[in-house]
């Protein structure tokens, strides 16, 4: 069935560019800054992943840091999507962890007058990385299948309690610098030499989902987590793998994860220089369909969820 809606996704996906790089698929690249110079996140197309990570272990040279998309980058590609004629929609990286979002709603609604006729919807994803990039790889899927905009908007928005993700990063300093967790929690991994699981929550920030000692471990316990939550559907069996600068590690998950699962399509991909400036070298993911993650919830938090959305 030929594709009735377009899609613009973000380089934070952190999916190979081969797969992302499709007719009706516009691509927005964050920036990042490194060595006082402004870089584009182009997945790796310019600067190898190794060179960008080599450039973060060493402690001559400052730190890369990041900034939210450019607003003049968000216009031009709304009002070509606008001007297509193809109604778009766009899968926002997480506003739990960044304001380009709320900048792209501001944007895209300056833009309606101009074009009265276009159609473009914009859905914060509330995922970063791999997570969101299985997200990005599910909806290319409904696009061939013949999804409209507005039911591309739907799954969009439903597809993320669906997504199950698990990261461990090799030092909490990173993620201290960018402000995505406390200082505190950051000098507690490091004084008590542990390795913190990480994962999102349902509003797209950051979330605990377990703490452990040694790598090794860490791998076994993120398998555990995708035995727990992963789905029995075979058609659902896709895990990605995303690892920053440690291949060994990221090749050693993929065999874990076949031995449980042998029949699991699994994609492995390099974390880009946007979200690898916040979790450093050493980081390694793991994200598939799961169970719905809202089951997961608290009863105060079930209640507290009801009542946003009588409001």
């Amino acid at each position: 069935m030929a594709p009735q809606c377009n899609l613009i996704v973000d380089s934070c996906c952190d999916l190979p560019f081969e797969t992302v790089n499709q007719p009706g698929i516009d691509l927005i690249r964050f920036p990042f800054m490194l060595d006082g110079a402004t870089h584009q996140d182009d997945f790796y197309q310019t600067v190898s992943p190794k060179e960008f990570y080599d450039a973060m272990r060493d402690k001559k040279r400052k730190p890369p840091t990041t900034a939210q998309i450019q607003a003049t980058v968000l216009r031009d590609t709304f009002a070509r999507a606008l001007a297509s004629g193809v109604p778009t929609v766009y899968l926002s990286f997480t506003s739990g962890l960044s304001g380009s979002f709320d900048t792209a709603c501001l944007i895209a609604d300056s833009l309606a007058d101009q074009y009265p006729q276009g159609k473009l919807y914009l859905v914060d994803t509330k995922l970063a990385s791999i997570a969101e990039g299985l997200l990005v790889l599910g909806a290319i899927e409904q696009r061939e299948r013949g999804l409209s905009a507005e039911e591309m908007v739907a799954w969009a928005k439903e597809a993320p309690n669906f997504v199950g993700a698990i990261f461990m990063v090799d030092d909490l300093e990173s993620l201290r610098r960018g402000g995505r967790i406390p200082s505190t929690v950051a000098m507690a991994g490091a004084k008590l030499d542990v390795k913190p699981l990480l994962g999102f929550d349902l509003s797209g920030k950051l979330a605990l989902t377990g703490v452990v000692r040694g790598r090794k471990k860490a791998m076994r316990q993120m398998v555990d987590f995708y035995n727990k939550h992963r789905l029995p559907d075979e058609l659902d069996r896709r895990v990605i793998i995303g690892n920053a600068d440690c291949e060994k590690d990221a090749r050693k998950l993929h065999e874990m994860v076949e031995e449980a699962e042998p029949q699991a399509m699994i994609l492995e991909s390099s974390i880009g220089p946007v979200i690898g400036s916040h979790v450093g070298p050493g980081m390694l993911a793991m994200v598939f369909w799961s169970d719905d993650r809202r089951s997961e919830l608290t009863v105060s938090d079930k209640i507290a969820k009801r009542i946003k959305e009588r409001n």
